[in-house]
């Protein structure tokens, strides 16, 4: 659920209610996290009748929102009914095992791009972790993976290495850090040309390619999860990406939905692996 407002009221006929609390919402019930909102307090109740609705100043989609009493009236104890505000909201979830790969495979050869939009959210216990890779011959490549808890984007148009030299077009750009928490967060890549934004939760770095190139060119498929080696099926270059992949977009194109209705441009790259695709869109109030 897409949660935008939170509302509470004391026990009925009584002298028990909430002051103040704090939000907690969490994908799994197990790992929390809290909402933000100026010094974190929410504003509770005067009285058992009254009804107070706190609107949330950005949504929160979760599974669980725990509310934590900070204080309540001193001459009763503590009562609390609440309620949620917010509209279902569909998820579209792969959870990766770290040893397999979605492969998404172009109706042509080679994929050539001037501009390529690509969004998801991930989380995952891991500080190590390909999400993103795709390349062509002539030496253009993206990658997106988990290092050491941040986020790299690595990208080059059209500028070939040679043995033993980096290519001269290489960008290398590093985002957030304690992203392998085990809670969600969302990842959105913009480019146009040789300009690039890319932004990890609320934080954007925006920059320029190097080189002479203006387009991207894909040879054949676009992985997810992983960098499968050629002709080596369940083999990989680098550590795969161990966690959930949610709302996986390219280009407009729903890849993880592709995957559950078993489309044939997504193809699995696993040995022994699984990828197991489902839907969430529960709620669950604990306090």
């Amino acid at each position: 659920m897409e949660v935008t407002a939170v509302a509470t009221q004391g026990r009925f006929d009584s002298w028990d209610w909430v002051g103040g609390y704090l939000l907690l919402y969490s994908d799994t019930g197990r790992a929390w996290k809290q909402y933000r909102h100026e010094d974190g307090r929410l504003v509770g109740n005067v009285n058992s009748e009254a009804v107070v609705q706190n609107k949330l100043s950005h949504p929160v989609r979760t599974r669980f929102l725990r509310f934590v009493p900070l204080d309540w009236n001193p001459s009763g104890w503590m009562g609390l009914r609440v309620e949620a505000y917010g509209c279902s909201y569909k998820s579209y979830v792969a959870d990766f095992d770290g040893r397999s790969s979605l492969l998404y495979r172009f109706n042509q050869k080679s994929m050539s791009t001037v501009k390529d939009v690509v969004s998801l959210r991930f989380k995952s216990h891991q500080a190590e972790g390909v999400l993103l890779h795709g390349e062509g011959q002539r030496g253009d490549y993206i990658t997106l993976e988990l290092h050491r808890g941040a986020l790299d984007l690595y990208l080059n148009l059209g500028e070939p290495e040679t043995s033993g030299t980096t290519a001269a077009g290489r960008v290398a750009v590093t985002v957030g850090s304690l992203l392998d928490d085990q809670q969600w967060h969302s990842v959105h890549i913009e480019r146009f040309n040789k300009q690039v934004n890319l932004t990890v939760d609320s934080h954007t770095q925006h920059f320029h390619t190097k080189g002479e190139g203006h387009s991207l060119e894909v040879d054949y498929e676009l992985s997810f999860g992983g960098i499968p080696l050629p002709g080596k099926p369940g083999t990989f270059l680098r550590k795969n990406f161990h966690g959930c992949v949610e709302n996986l977009y390219y280009n407009g194109i729903n890849v993880i939905d592709l995957a559950k209705r078993r489309k044939p441009q997504i193809h699995s790259d696993e040995s022994n692996a699984e990828v197991k695709l489902y839907v969430c869109i529960y709620i669950y109030i604990w306090t």
